[in-house]
C-alpha cells in the first residue's frame, strides 16, 4: 500500500494497481453453505457500480450520513468502500431516522422505513440475488447495481479529514480510520499476502478492523465468516488450511 493513501478508496486503488487479479474477499455463510470470492477487480467493481448508484440515482453527496443496517457480509464491504469513494459517512448500525439515506438487509427493513431519505435494500441471497418482490418503499439493490458504470468518478473531491465512520460511538475521519488500520494490520503481523479469517460481526470497530479494513491496509485478504457457531471445529480447521489462512480472530 502506498503512504499516501488516506482514505479507504485510496487503499482499494492502491490494491487495484498492485495486483488485481489477487482474492481480496472470501465469503461464507454457514446458516446456508454459500461461499464467494471476490478478487481485488472483482471487488472493485462492484464498489464502482455502487458509488455510481450512490452519487448519480441516490443524490448521495460528500458529508451525507448514510446508516448501514447491515451484517457481516461481502455486500457489506462493498457498501463501506462505495461510501468512501463518494464522502458518505457511514453509521454502522445507526438511527435510520437521523440518516439521509438507509440500506438494509431483510431483517431490519421495518426499522429502516423510519429513515426519509432514499432506502435501499439487500435481500443478502447467494451470489447477490434480488428479492422475488422488492419491498415497498425500497430501491432493490440487487436490481438497481447491474446496469451502473463500471468506473467511478467523484463529482468533488472527498476531504480525508472529513467524517467517514460511526462505529460503537466513535466518529472517524478517513484519514484516522485508515491509520487505525494500518496499526491494527501492524500489531496482528498482517503482510503482503496474509490471509485473515474473521468470525465477528460488523458492529464493532475491531469486527471491520479484521473483516475487511486492516487486511486492505495491508495488502492482504480476508475470509469472511457469517454465522461461523454453525460450524463444527474440525470443519474450522479444513476451511483454515483449504483458504490457506496465516491468522485468525474469532
Amino acid at each position: 500500500m502506498n503512504a499516501t493513501d488516506r482514505t479507504p478508496a485510496d487503499l482499494l486503488r492502491s490494491a487495484l494497481t498492485a495486483d488485481p487479479a489477487r482474492p481480496l474477499i472470501t465469503f461464507y455463510d454457514d446458516a446456508t453453505g454459500e461461499r464467494v470470492e471476490l478478487s481485488v477487480a472483482t471487488f472493485a467493481n462492484w464498489v464502482a457500480k455502487t458509488a455510481n448508484l450512490l452519487q448519480g440515482d441516490l443524490s448521495a453527496e460528500p458529508g451525507d450520513r448514510l446508516a448501514l443496517l447491515l451484517p457481516a457480509h461481502w455486500q457489506s464491504a462493498v457498501w463501506l468502500l462505495a461510501c468512501s469513494s463518494v464522502g458518505v459517512a457511514v453509521d454502522i448500525g445507526g438511527d435510520p431516522a437521523a440518516a439521509d439515506l438507509v440500506v438494509s438487509g431483510p431483517d431490519t427493513l421495518e426499522a429502516a422505513r423510519a429513515c426519509r431519505g432514499e432506502r435501499v435494500a439487500l435481500a443478502l441471497r447467494p451470489l447477490g440475488g434480488r428479492f422475488p418482490e422488492a419491498p415497498v418503499g425500497f430501491a432493490d439493490y440487487a436490481m438497481e447495481v447491474p446496469g451502473q458504470g463500471d468506473r467511478f468518478a467523484p463529482y468533488a473531491p472527498v476531504d480525508p479529514d472529513e467524517p467517514a465512520l460511526s462505529v460503537g460511538g466513535t466518529e472517524l475521519t478517513a484519514a484516522q480510520l485508515v491509520d487505525r488500520a494500518r496499526g491494527d494490520a501492524a500489531e496482528r503481523g498482517l503482510t503482503p499476502g496474509s490471509r485473515l479469517l474473521s468470525g465477528l460481526s460488523y458492529r464493532s470497530w475491531e469486527g471491520l478492523s479484521a473483516g475487511l479494513f486492516a487486511p486492505l491496509a495491508a495488502g492482504g485478504s480476508v475470509v469472511l465468516c457469517r454465522n461461523l457457531e454453525k460450524l463444527a471445529p474440525e470443519a474450522l480447521e479444513q476451511r483454515v488450511t483449504d483458504e490457506r489462512v496465516t491468522h485468525r480472530v474469532v
